[in-house]
């Protein structure tokens, strides 16, 4: 691996000029395909093998020409002071918004309130549900148009009218000006460490490349696959954050390697081949948790996952192929001031921050491993009342007239009243179908819990009802979950009874079905991803015990962060801070997609950090020395590129989509943790009390696993050559 990635490191930074024309060309032709292909349709939110989603796939099936998550706006309208919504002005007013409305294209149908009796019992607030006969994504401009001068018209003749539903509801943004916030504390990092613009600046290029390489193709390939507006903002998130750390660990490979007195052109190959290698399988890792997120079985989870980690390829590639070429046109310019003015290379040393603070933890490895682990384990108590579910219109800030519909609705007709059940009877078997569905309902509405059945629909075939029942209680509540599992439960005895067969859906129960299903899949998706990641780590480090440690020091920094996030957005420690108005459930699919993330991020530490003390222990350090090598050549990178992951994640917390805001959170509170605690501070102290134990393998095993060489030990048998004076190297290697 080392040699190849070697010849690799010199060929780029030989071919600059031909592997910038290809890479160039690369982005132009996605770009191009890009701008050429058709605008991507609804991803869908499908989730097989829940209850709710057959419900729905019934529901399509025997209402034909009727889609089950088609378009709707739910407009509520209030009397203000002291008014009643009955009173004959308001109601004709009511009445001409429905009539409206119900005129305007791709609508399926407007319902009065007055007829519905869809009226609060204190004649304050009403509300007219307009249907549309396609899913929101569709809707044209006009048609939008349409309801909201509809909407305009019924308010200028005095009545508050706020409206829910998915037909006008705001787009989220993806985190805006936070986002290039973000992206220039990376540049202040990188230009702190490096003390060269040339050096801070060119893992930002290549990494923007990178990033613009990966949404160029998703935007290309979003309408075969279906690939949501979520699965760019995280291969965004991710390519960004990758690709900066990659290229900057070569980068300083690099410069370490022209301080020990290598060509521009040899340090370039041994940069490829020593910390290229770490590179490969770091980003193998992350791969590997980003694809296993395919076993939960989730459509959507499964693109985002797979996107992502074509991003995390590609910013691999480009640390392997572009960073050797751009610095093959410019091979002393990422070099410090002081190099390029004192005319001599000199990196680090062998007394830094690094190596004292390695030096403290050996000297103290039982107090700090017991501080470290007390320390995470405390934050990782709030997991124990981690509650799944998923935010709706309760979530989003008070500006928006979706959260006003919302509260109104609640004030007017109970909590429960935004989160109906729908109940989809299927009479085929009932010798009665209308008198099957009458008992079911019946019974539904007696079920404690349940405020009121609305009346059946039936399909016009006559075998298939639909109807609502209302819990008292809110959508994202406990006693709510608790209700619908009640109903299931209940249901043997009465199909028993009534021959009809009937299954629970609508938003409430797909959330809750949603949220169970990635609670069971947590635990499998565990253990596949940890037991491929522990084989790739035992090919890279030799070693039994450094993988398993690894893994450990994971599940404590992931736990942590889990941990924070429920502190904060469903207790609301903090909420203020990062412009939480609602706290709420954590979202169903946050803490697998934390899990999966955080892993791959955490190996990469891992392997950049502990890569560098195996090299030093294969090449005749003590273990202790080895920790305090790795520590001296790596801490420094290692803090930076954390420091560069936080303040890109940080960015993302500005986003409007509640999905994205805890993801951006839950990342950057995991890398903090993952950095600055577990490898700073935990992973040293366990090598410390392991000793030479840490790198024990049975032979056995040495001899059945291939030797891939990550440390670069072939590469370090070469013969020693002369040290470089800046401005002098190797007149071939500055010619393509």
């Amino acid at each position: 691996m080392a040699a190849f990635l070697y010849r690799l490191g010199r060929l780029t930074f030989r071919r600059r000029w031909l592997v910038t024309f290809l890479w160039v060309a690369v982005l132009a032709a996605v770009g191009f395909a890009a701008a050429k292909a058709p605008e991507a349709p609804d991803a869908g939110s499908s989730m097989p093998g829940i209850e709710s989603q057959k419900a729905f796939d019934l529901m399509d099936q025997r209402f034909p020409g009727a889609t089950a998550d088609g378009a709707n706006a739910r407009v509520v309208f209030i009397a203000d002071g002291g008014q009643k919504i009955t009173a004959a002005d308001n109601r004709r007013t009511i009445d001409a918004f429905v009539e409206r409305a119900g005129d305007g294209s791709q609508v399926a149908g407007a319902v009065n309130p007055f007829r519905a009796e869809a009226v609060s019992k204190d004649a304050t607030t009403a509300y007219a549900t307009v249907t549309y006969e396609v899913k929101a994504d569709d809707l044209t401009d006009a048609s939008k148009n349409h309801l909201e001068k509809a909407v305009e018209q019924a308010r200028d003749a005095g009545l508050t009218v706020e409206v829910g539903g998915s037909a006008l509801a705001t787009q989220p943004s993806a985190g805006g000006t936070a986002e290039i916030i973000g992206v220039s504390i990376a540049a202040v990092v990188l230009m702190m460490t490096f003390g060269s613009l040339a050096a801070a600046g060119l893992p930002l290029l290549t990494a923007v490349l990178g990033v613009g390489v990966s949404m160029a193709s998703i935007m290309a390939l979003s309408d075969a696959f279906g690939l949501s507006s979520s699965t760019g903002t995280l291969a965004t998130m991710l390519g960004l954050a990758v690709g900066i750390d990659y290229a900057m660990f070569v980068v300083s490979r690099y410069r370490e390697e022209r301080a020990n007195g290598h060509r521009p052109e040899e340090a370039a190959g041994l940069a490829a081949g020593t910390a290229g290698s770490a590179v490969v399988f770091a980003g193998l890792t992350v791969v590997i948790a980003l694809a296993g997120l395919s076993v939960v079985g989730v459509p959507m989870l499964t693109k985002m996952g797979l996107a992502a980690a074509g991003a995390v390829v590609v910013g691999v590639l480009i640390a392997l192929t572009l960073v050797p070429a751009v610095l093959g046109f410019w091979p002393d310019a990422v070099l410090s001031r002081r190099a390029r003015r004192n005319g001599r290379i000199k990196e680090g040393g062998e007394n830094n921050g690094g190596s004292r603070w390695a030096r403290f933890v050996l000297r103290r490895p039982v107090p700090v491993l017991l501080a470290s682990v007390a320390g995470l384990g405390a934050l990782a108590i709030p997991v124990t009342d981690l509650q799944l579910g998923t935010s709706g219109d309760e979530a989003k800030p008070t500006s928006t007239t979706e959260r006003r519909a919302y509260d109104a609705l609640a004030d007017g007709f109970g909590p429960g009243f935004n989160g109906p059940l729908t109940i989809v009877v299927n009479a085929k078997g009932a010798r009665d179908a209308r008198t099957a569905v009458a008992k079911i309902s019946k019974e539904i509405g007696a079920t404690e819990g349940v405020v009121s059945v609305s009346p059946a629909r039936f399909n016009p075939a006559g075998d298939t009802a639909v109807f609502s029942a209302v819990p008292a209680d809110s959508p994202t509540s406990e006693r709510t979950k608790g209700l619908v599992h009640t109903i299931r439960d209940e249901r043997p005895a009465t199909e028993a009874s009534t021959g009809a067969e009937f299954e629970v859906t609508g938003t409430t129960a797909l959330n809750i079905d949603v949220a169970q299903k990635m609670q069971d899949a947590l635990i499998p998706y565990l253990i596949v991803v940890v037991s491929l990641a522990v084989l790739l780590l035992l090919l890279v480090f030799r070693s039994v015990l450094v993988p398993v440690k690894a893994a450990l020091g994971f599940l404590l920094s992931v736990l942590a962060a889990l941990g924070t996030v429920v502190a904060v957005f469903q207790w609301g420690w903090g909420a203020d801070l990062l412009g939480l108005e609602t706290t709420g459930p954590i979202m169903s699919m946050m803490p697998i997609f934390l899990v999966g993330i955080v892993f791959g991020l955490a190996m990469d530490y891992q392997v950049f950090l502990v890569t560098r003390m195996r090299e030093a222990y294969v090449h005749g350090d003590r273990p202790g020395q080895a920790v305090v090598t790795g520590f001296r050549y790596s801490a420094r990178v290692v803090v930076a590129a954390a420091l560069i992951m936080m303040a890109v994640f940080s960015g993302f917390i500005g986003a409007g989509e509640s999905m994205i805001k805890m993801i951006g959170f839950g990342l950057a509170v995991a890398v903090l943790f993952d950095a600055f605690v577990v490898r700073m501070a935990f992973v040293p102290a366990v090598l410390a009390l392991l000793g030479k134990a840490a790198w024990w393998m049975p032979r056995w095993l040495d001899r059945l696993l291939p030797d891939i060489d990550v440390e670069g030990e072939a590469l370090h048998r070469k013969a020693a050559v002369p040290l470089t004076v800046v401005g002098t190297h190797d007149r071939e290697s500055a010619h393509v």
